[in-house]
């Protein structure tokens, strides 16, 4: 039998309105197909590793970042960096302490975070990380400040500096002696430093983020205008 162009065309209509792809792979949206080279499960260029896939060292890295009973990582920097466990182990540490317990406290970490995410363009990082801004007590206008790339006119001095401060080392590679000095005056020599310290450990997620191609898990909204997913 033969099918009428026009009853085709619907077909093709229905399955793009569903998010279908070539694949069969249901789609976020109207979101490209995955490409050739991302794992559908980890969504990335790394398929994600089970516990049983590593060696006793491995085995023992997991344990202290999963548990042995944790569900296995997927996707994002935890699932990526288990390829290499000596550099788990040491993200592992580093973060916790940066995230949670640096003297800037939650609020700043997370502004330091998002400024990171959105000069290196991260849709993954800043999409897992926006509401951890707002739960954080990060104000909706430097949330915005910082996604739409905005001045920071009206926002607070610390907010302020901490945009500036990775504006002027991601975009410009230095930093102003006069903005470090402000730093120190709201932060303290150390907080100063963990200011840069967390863009670093972010920056370098990041990094690992796009050498994978690591995409949103299937059906996560993208919260970075601009990018693709």
């Amino acid at each position: 039998m033969v099918l009428d162009f026009r009853v085709i065309l619907s077909i093709a209509l229905f399955l793009c309105a569903c998010g279908v792809n070539q694949t069969g792979v249901k789609s976020e949206g109207m979101t490209a197909v995955l490409p050739a080279d991302i794992d559908p499960v980890s969504r990335s260029r790394l398929p994600a590793l089970d516990r049983n896939q590593l060696d006793a060292e491995g085995q023992r890295v997991y344990d202290l970042i999963v548990g042995q009973e944790g569900e296995p990582p997927r996707t994002g920097p935890v699932a990526l960096s288990l390829y290499s466990p000596k550099v788990a182990e040491s993200m592992h540490h580093l973060n916790q302490y940066l995230r949670y317990e640096s003297v800037l406290g939650r609020r700043y970490t997370e502004v330091a975070i998002q400024v990171t995410a959105r000069e290196i363009d991260q849709q993954y990082e800043w999409t897992r990380h926006e509401q951890d801004a707002r739960e954080a007590g990060v104000p909706e206008a430097v949330i915005d400040a910082i996604k739409y790339d905005r001045p920071v006119t009206g926002l607070s001095r610390q907010e302020s500096l901490i945009i500036n401060y990775g504006r002027q080392i991601l975009r410009d590679h230095r930093l102003d002696s006069e903005l470090f000095a402000e730093a120190v005056a709201l932060f303290g020599r150390q907080g100063a430093f963990e200011i840069a310290a967390v863009m670093g450990d972010y920056l370098m997620a990041g990094v690992m983020l796009h050498a994978a191609d690591q995409h949103l898990t299937e059906g996560e909204s993208p919260l970075l205008p601009g990018l693709r997913e």
